[in-house]
């Protein structure tokens, strides 16, 4: 299980964990839930597949995504943090990003990801890139390195 390790560190310590994904569509969600005792820790989480859904849902700002897409560092900071003040967690995790086939930018080609970490009000961004793999191979390398970020994470507080 993926984020076995996480969820003991952040029941131990008695912190909670949210998502706000896009391009993973809920297998960071999925992943915590795979693991027992993951309710102590996951009050929820959203899928913010679509642009209106990321300003609704976890107030990502209109104005970033039209200055930085929905595919940047900025929105990936923006979600975390929407996510996190919604669900009232300690730390929280998004991913925006081109999983492919389709899609992406010269900049930010096919397998781009961003990935946005709030922890107790500070929030980072990672851009991780995973030049020629498939939608499944990006997809299930974000959820792990959302469940290491997570596991690092939780162990530092």
């Amino acid at each position: 299980m993926i984020f076995e390790k996480a969820v003991r560190l952040l029941s131990r310590k008695g912190l909670r964990i949210t998502f706000a994904e896009s391009c993973t569509g809920g297998l960071m969600a999925a992943s915590v839930t795979d693991v027992p005792g993951a309710s102590a820790v996951f009050p929820g989480s959203a899928v913010t597949y679509s642009n209106g859904i990321k300003i609704k849902a976890v107030a990502v700002r209109p104005e970033t995504i039209e200055k930085h897409t929905e595919v940047s560092r900025e929105t990936a900071r923006e979600m975390a943090a929407g996510a996190a003040a919604f669900f009232d967690a300690d730390i929280a995790v998004s991913a925006t990003g081109y999983a492919g086939p389709g899609g992406g930018t010269e900049n930010d080609p096919v397998g781009t990801v961003y990935v946005g970490v709030f922890v107790r009000g500070r929030v980072d961004a990672y851009r991780l890139f995973f030049p020629g793999r498939d939608r499944g191979q990006i997809r299930d390398a974000v959820v792990r390195f959302a469940a290491y970020i997570t596991e690092c994470e939780a162990a530092r507080l």
